[in-house]
């Protein structure tokens, strides 16, 4: 019993820094989702609702609003955020353009963009980990699996998305936000 007080006082610091670091975990609903409507963001300079085309809005915001949206469910305003980004083929951006289509219930859609953030960045383990859930869902758990290998040989043991990924091969289902 002391030997898993320790091994978990051990890893339990790292397991969750893996869950709630980076941006893995679920955004906090901001102003966008709980004030603003019909796709706006909330624009902290202007105090107001901006539509994400029309406005000043720098990268970094624009991707926080669209990871929001995605996770509100609300994904065609995640879609109108992330195109509204200066670089279309940055991996974050394909990954979440994944994430929202294949959320939306369009699964061949995401995959494609899945492909793509990983041929732009083959260390990308949140896209590899969105690919294998949604392999999961699809009922291909070889290829899931592949996605789980990958993430561990680059250097994701602990992360995220492992853990997301492997609970998803573990349960069938992919991670529930």
């Amino acid at each position: 019993m002391r030997r898993f007080a320790l091994v978990f006082a051990v890893t339990a610091p790292a397991l969750a820094w893996a869950v709630g670091g980076d941006d893995s975990t679920p955004p906090q609903p901001t102003k966008t989702t709980t004030e603003c409507t019909n796709g706006m963001v909330w624009d902290e300079k202007t105090e107001g609702c901006v539509a994400p085309k029309e406005s000043s809005l720098d990268d970094d915001t624009l991707y926080d609003a669209a990871r929001e949206f995605a996770y509100a469910g609300q994904y065609q305003n995640a879609l109108g955020a992330l195109e509204a980004m200066s670089d279309p083929t940055e991996d974050r951006v394909l990954t979440y353009l994944g994430f929202a289509h294949r959320s939306a219930g369009e699964s061949e859609l995401g995959m494609a963009y899945y492909v793509q953030a990983i041929e732009q960045n083959p260390d990308n383990l949140l896209a590899r980990s969105y690919m294998g859930q949604a392999y999961v869902k699809l009922g291909a758990i070889d290829k899931a699996q592949e996605q789980l290998t990958e993430i561990r040989a680059r250097g994701g043991r602990m992360t995220w998305p492992e853990i997301a990924l492997a609970n998803a091969i573990r349960s069938g289902r992919g991670y529930s936000y």
